[in-house]
């Protein structure tokens, strides 16, 4: 492909040219050629941030270290998320130590906030149990200016010491937040409290509620549900159904600010000595409903979090208030409620969410919201179904195809043994601009054409996806062959790609 050069080169031009390239060593080149061509170009922290997305995508780790070498000699300045994905990249092709190393040498680079980094690097530390370093390394840089959001910072740390069931150093760090000067959030009461309650931790969940009450839940807020549900749904769970309704109690009363009405004295007989404790969670959850203080913000968190743990009839029940008290759902609630849906294999109540309840709602899908749907149908071999609903997104003002749309069509039609309309689907793909990832996508429809006596078509993939520098699998290579095997043309092209 001949690069039309302009008379004078930009960095937004550069970086839409070298977004267009198919090859990532192609885009590699135009970056390096830019320079030598115009003497007096200089690249920004935009274009080098795009050249580093590519080849970090492409797994070229050792192009991407070479860019952010050249990246130290210039002056420009440069966002923090260049370096956030560099650090993914190098932890991925399970290079710790080299992100370690960019992030704590930071500071020979123009960057001014290092937030994001900080965040990235402390998350990838902790899931490779690498606790001490990761608690050393956040003693050292925790307090220096770049690191803007310190109440982010540690819920981040505090989530992801959870995730490793450390709920323990997590509560550590937790305590520690004082002397930091900064004050946890809801959000960090959340993360903890799930992870006390998940690891058996009761009594530092419960002394965690009752600092939530004097810190964050003065004013009654009813975002702070959350919290106390899954306080509320573990105790209940563990067959402390006593212990769970009286703090029910305190919750309707001095988290949620309810109103004497609304705090009647619940019967939770039938529930004790840990029997049907489904209907002891199902009480509870209708009890915070009822007292929770009115606002979508409130209903929105509880459907979207029951919707996230399955609990469908649960869910309706907070939409269904919602509606009582005069909020409509919004395009949130709706993705929830689809992917849930579609988890538990109920695509056809999936689609009409999307065909009639979201049309009686007055909302609009989103992209998203269809690429739940479409997954769903192809999950179910229903590939030519899902192919209906990307027509629809192209009609729908707004609501453009992405790269995943067409991943999971392409993969879904594979699967279904619609290899043609995999290719045309393909086609399309590439037109807009949206590669593969890897080179799987291209070795199902490489394998699908040659099964169906398309040779010639699995060829001009087979050449599209090296020109794209991916390598074939050996089975694509193997149906390529059988195919070929004699017919003395097709030898000859694929001779020709094997040579180039």
């Amino acid at each position: 492909m001949n690069i039309r050069w302009p008379r004078v080169l930009t960095p937004t031009y550069l970086s839409q040219l070298i977004q267009t390239q198919k090859s990532p060593l192609k885009a590699l080149h135009i970056f390096n050629e830019a320079r030598t061509r115009y003497p007096n170009y200089r690249h920004n922290g935009p274009v080098y941030a795009t050249m580093i997305n590519i080849l970090s995508t492409s797994n070229r780790i050792v192009d991407m270290k070479q860019v952010i070498d050249q990246m130290k000699a210039d002056s420009c300045e440069y966002h923090d998320s260049v370096f956030s994905t560099s650090i993914k990249a190098y932890a991925k092709a399970g290079m710790v130590n080299e992100a370690v190393s960019l992030f704590t040498n930071l500071d020979q680079f123009n960057c001014v906030n290092w937030t994001e980094s900080f965040n990235t690097i402390l998350k990838i530390m902790v899931k490779e149990s690498k606790l001490e370093s990761a608690h050393r390394l956040f003693l050292e840089n925790f307090g220096k200016w770049e690191v803007k959001s310190r109440s982010s910072s540690l819920t981040w740390l505090i989530d992801v010491l959870c995730e490793k069931k450390r709920s323990d150093l997590a509560l550590q760090v937790f305590q520690e937040m004082n002397n930091q000067y900064c004050y946890p959030t809801r959000e960090t009461y959340q993360v903890l409290m799930k992870g006390l309650c998940e690891d058996g931790r009761i009594n530092e969940a419960i002394h965690l509620l009752y600092s939530m009450f004097w810190k964050i839940s003065r004013r009654g807020s009813g975002e702070d549900v959350l919290v106390y549900k899954i306080l509320l749904d573990t105790l209940c769970a563990h067959g402390h159904v006593d212990e769970a309704a009286d703090i029910l109690n305190k919750v309707l009363r001095k988290g949620l600010k309810a109103p004497k009405k609304k705090r009647t004295q619940l019967d939770f007989n039938m529930c004790r000595n840990g029997r049907d404790i489904e209907s002891a969670k199902s009480l509870v959850n209708n009890a915070l409903i009822k007292g929770v203080t009115p606002s979508y913000e409130s209903y929105n968190a509880m459907a979207v979090q029951m919707y996230g743990e399955g609990d469908l009839n649960g869910a309706e029940r907070v939409v269904q208030e919602m509606h009582d008290r005069g909020f409509k759902p919004r395009v949130l609630i709706y993705e929830a409620k689809v992917m849930a849906l579609c988890k538990q294999s109920m695509v056809k109540e999936a689609e009409k969410v999307v065909t009639e309840d979201m049309v009686e709602g007055n909302c609009v899908p989103t992209v998203k919201l269809y690429n739940l749907v479409i997954k769903g149908l192809c999950s179910e071999g229903r590939s030519s179904r899902a192919l209906e609903y990307l027509n629809k997104m192209c009609r729908q003002v707004g609501c453009v195809p992405n790269k995943e749309t067409y991943t999971i069509l392409v993969d879904g039609l594979c699967e279904d043994g619609s290899y043609i309309e995999a290719s045309q689907l393909l086609e399309k793909m590439l037109v807009n601009c949206y590669w593969p990832e890897d080179g799987d996508t291209f070795s199902k429809v490489i394998r699908g054409l040659c099964l169906m006596g398309r040779p010639y078509e699995a060829v001009v993939w087979l050449e599209e996806m090296v020109s794209q520098t991916k390598i074939p699998q050996i089975s694509s290579w193997d149906s390529l062959v059988s195919s070929v095997v004699y017919d003395s043309a097709g030898i000859e092209v694929l001779s020709d790609i094997l040579d180039s």
